[in-house]
């Protein structure tokens, strides 16, 4: 039995990179091109397959699409569990891995008892994200505030050291030295409407319109001469303006497209996201930050995560703020947690680590079952 990953091609060169070095620490990889089909199901078959379409992006427009849909997912559950019961000794590895044939995938390798590495892109610069149990709000960062309390610290701000605004896919939406206001405010880096962390981890807001609605609420609860000043995403296709009008009319909110989004984060008063990584970022600037969604870094005493539109209407009338030890604590973990990936060079130790602790959780899934 010859010990490898397997993977679903990605058709990207960043992505291919990394699928590489994995490959060079564990000794060999099979790139699928696509993931083949079977019809011999299996008794997890149709609920994993359920689960999957619950969080299509695209889950078909027709009844048609759907069951064609259904059929694809369906196939390629079927042959990934049959894949890795044959090969439990690789480790199944997908670039995001929480919907679609990517998500059925990593559950049939799963299912099959085999290891499983979700792999993401991460927060910071020269860093990636290689996880067992998932990605954004489903990865396996602790949330339980003491783990991060007791621990020798790194230099983490050094993580941040090449951390620049994401270049702007639109031409009104820029990354320039604009003029920022001395009046006090908080700012709202937006988010791509129709992007995972949004559709799967909104949490009580449960859609994009639906956060916005929450922000109109709450910029009510602002003191006197505050604001709330938003930006759109560099990389949202359409622009929000339609849906920004009811909290543009308050008159206490505006959208600055022009200005460095850093700039903005750093001249504010604190940042306000429904899960952005930018909420995370804002930690090396040491900004109090509000979170309304689901995220791994949505602790209390990290930030002010708000559960209901009261909690987020206190939040805005202020203060809020921060622990400075469980931040650097948290942050030290997080220095630990994600491998180096600055080009062509990686930390192979890091990944065989991650590896490892895949195999181990597959190990540990298997003993549970036998129980």
């Amino acid at each position: 039995m010859h010990s490898m990953i397997v993977y679903p091609e990605e058709f990207n060169a960043r992505k291919a990179a990394v699928f590489a070095a994995l490959a060079a620490v564990e000794g060999g990889a099979h790139q699928l091109w696509m993931v083949p089909l079977s019809p011999f199901g299996w008794p997890e078959t149709r609920t994993r397959v359920d689960a999957a379409l619950a969080r299509a992006k695209k889950p078909g427009r027709s009844a048609l699409g759907k069951a064609v849909k259904r059929l694809l997912l369906t196939g390629q559950y079927n042959w990934s569990r049959r894949y890795f019961t044959r090969h439990p000794d690789r480790v199944a590895v997908a670039w995001n891995g929480l919907t679609g044939g990517r998500k059925v995938f990593l559950d049939a390798a799963r299912d099959a008892g085999a290891a499983v590495l979700y792999a993401e892109l991460s927060p910071f610069p020269g860093r990636i994200t290689l996880d067992p149990a998932g990605v954004n709000a489903e990865s396996s960062v602790p949330q339980e505030p003491d783990v991060f309390l007791n621990q020798p610290r790194t230099e983490w701000r050094t993580m941040g050291a090449a951390m620049v605004a994401r270049p702007s896919r639109r031409v009104d939406v820029g990354q320039g030295a604009g003029d920022l206001p001395e009046t006090p405010f908080l700012f709202c880096p937006l988010q791509v409407p129709d992007d995972s962390q949004v559709r799967l981890f909104a949490g009580w807001c449960r859609t994009y319109p639906g956060f916005i609605a929450a922000l109109t609420q709450a910029v009510h609860h602002m003191p006197l001469g505050w604001h709330l000043r938003l930006k759109e995403h560099p990389s949202a296709k359409e622009s929000l303006g339609p849906l920004l009008e009811p909290l543009l009319a308050t008159g206490r909110a505006v959208v600055d497209n022009e200005t460095d989004s850093f700039a903005q984060l750093a001249a504010s008063r604190g940042v306000v996201t429904l899960n952005s990584s930018m909420g995370l970022q804002a930690f090396f600037h040491d900004k109090p930050v509000v979170t309304l969604g689901k995220a791994f870094y949505a602790l209390p005493g990290l930030v002010t995560p708000c559960a209901d539109q009261s909690q987020l209407n206190a939040s805005f009338n202020g203060p809020i703020s921060f622990d400075p030890a469980l931040r650097d604590g948290f942050m030290t973990w997080l220095d630990n947690y994600y491998p180096r990936c600055a080009g062509a060079e990686f930390d192979h130790a890091g990944f065989a680590d991650k590896l490892l602790q895949a195999r181990a959780e597959a190990q540990s899934r298997r003993s549970r079952d036998i129980r």
